[in-house]
């Protein structure tokens, strides 16, 4: 909101007037820089991989500035195959100019994203204090898609993974089977969470999603320091908690096991030092599975 106050708090008429000063030549240049969505959860050696590659080309084409064009145009989302349909701009007096431009509208459309990401937050938190206080058995389990209800998550975090955590994902394709998709989002809401604050932000974190028979796995690992054997027969208990005052209430693991619980699965937990494992285990029930047992129990009771 910070993002957005200051660029209109700027001089409107300097803003509106920024596309008439420019050359009509280099105007498909701004658009060009503007096309491109940010990179997703990039861990900071990716990142610095990436801004090297871009200088090289920059440095390689005589372009001046290039560890300061190369480190805008990473956070605006534009990377090496990308850079070669801009690369004229930057020969160009003002190409630096138009550039830092650019990334004042690309910041204010991603503070916009910010802002609906957060909004997006602090509803599951609300829904995770409604699940615990008042827990409904009598709602219909629809299709979900497991892998899409956890990469949603991964973008929810996408501002604490980018500093420092490097995500590492084995996913299996599955069908989408019968379960509480919005509990499940839950589930992988708070065990991401407690995975990255395990880890300080800084560290490995690694999803795995596999079919294990009539069951889907989903394992959850991360390389923080690990849970300690005295503390761990007690972590799904309500209300307990090892974090500071103010950063955790004790209810997320108990949510995770009373959802999974919901859904006839089981969650189970393994951890050493630098490396925790939840593993979540759902029935794989599909709807036409469903549709042909119900077919099943018909004919019998008939």
């Amino acid at each position: 909101m910070e993002n957005l106050a200051d660029f209109l708090g700027k001089d409107i008429k300097t803003q509106l007037n920024f596309w008439q000063t420019i050359d009509h030549k280099q105007q498909p240049y701004f658009l060009e820089l503007l096309r491109y969505p940010a990179l997703q959860a990039l861990s900071s050696r990716e990142k610095r991989k990436l801004k090297r590659k871009l200088r090289n080309t920059l440095d390689s084409a005589n372009i001046e500035h290039s560890d300061r064009i190369a480190d805008t145009l990473v956070d605006m989302g534009i990377s090496e195959p990308e850079l070669s349909s801009i690369l004229p701009l930057f020969k160009q007096p003002d190409g630096l100019y138009i550039l830092d431009k650019a990334y004042e509208f690309f910041t204010l459309r991603k503070s916009t994203e910010t802002i609906q990401t957060a909004t997006e937050r602090a509803a599951k938190i609300i829904f995770a204090l409604k699940s615990y206080a008042r827990y409904d058995f009598g709602t219909e389990k629809t299709e979900g898609d497991l892998i899409k209800g956890i990469e949603t998550v991964l973008t929810l975090y996408y501002n604490q993974i980018k500093k420092g955590v490097d995500v590492i994902k084995n996913h299996q394709e599955l069908p989408p089977i019968l379960c509480y998709p919005d509990e499940l989002t839950q589930v992988w809401t708070n065990l991401i969470h407690n995975a990255l604050q395990a880890m300080n932000y800084q560290g490995k974190l690694r999803i795995d999603v596999e079919k294990n028979n009539d069951m889907i796995d989903v394992r959850i690992t991360d390389s923080g320091k690990g849970i300690p054997s005295d503390i761990l027969p007690r972590i799904f208990e309500p209300f307990f908690t090892t974090k500071v005052a103010g950063e955790g209430s004790g209810l997320g693991l108990d949510i995770v096991k009373r959802i999974m619980e919901k859904h006839e699965g089981k969650i189970s937990v393994n951890s050493v030092s630098g490396e925790t494992v939840f593993t979540v285990s759902i029935p794989m029930i599909t709807k036409e599975k469903a549709d042909n047992s119900q077919i099943k129990e018909l004919q019998i009771s008939q």
